[in-house]
């Protein structure tokens, strides 16, 4: 799947206006560009990054409230899911912070975010800042094992978890869970039908 169906899926389901849309073109122009100095995307998925990569993100914009006040992307790298979901939000109030410890690819996206003129705000390693939001994402940042332990011990709470995921992750979860059980739902990916959408309410 190509530029011009992934956009008609945005616009059509996602409810992405052409101001999004032009971002985003401007957006994986600059990640295709730095990713010739830079390891940001696989290589063998640059000509799929619509599909593979916008979309694939894109898709978690359905499990987002944009009523709360923020959201914290883990290891956002390139952007993904962090700056797609600033890309589509229009409420002022709402604010994406993305937590990146490489600092190569820290300064990647306060480019991007200048660029494109965009709000979110990057910060370093979790282990160094304060994590603190409503909702917290991640798609290829750990294990979900780690992730729920970030959850538990330094996020503030309460917050919701949306966790991009591969093929194993009810068995991700089955490992997880073998000390403390947490209520989860699993929503099947768009992008891939092996691949799942981790849901969790993290209340304490």
């Amino acid at each position: 799947m190509q530029q011009p169906e992934v956009i008609k899926i945005l616009k059509k389901d996602l409810n992405f206006d052409d101001l999004s849309i032009e971002k985003l073109k401007k957006f994986s122009e600059l990640v295709l560009k730095e990713n010739q100095l830079h390891n940001l995307i696989s290589k063998s998925t640059e000509k799929s990054i619509w599909f593979r990569h916008i979309l694939d993100s894109a898709q978690i914009l359905r499990f987002i409230d944009f009523r709360l006040s923020s959201l914290a992307d883990l290891g956002s790298g390139a952007g993904f899911p962090g700056l797609i979901v600033e890309i589509f939000n229009k409420n002022k109030s709402f604010h994406v912070k993305l937590y990146e410890k490489s600092p190569v690819k820290r300064a990647f996206l306060n480019s991007v975010i200048k660029s494109l003129d965009l709000r979110a705000k990057v910060l370093g390693d979790i282990n160094n800042e304060i994590l603190d939001a409503d909702i917290i994402t991640c798609r290829a940042f750990k294990k979900l094992e780690k992730i729920i332990q970030v959850s538990r011990e330094i996020a503030r709470k309460p917050h919701k978890l949306i966790i991009l995921k591969g093929q194993n992750a009810q068995e991700e979860i089955n490992k997880s869970f073998k000390t403390k059980k947490y209520h989860y739902k699993l929503e099947k990916s768009i992008t891939n039908e092996d691949s799942k959408i981790i849901l969790m309410q993290i209340k304490q």
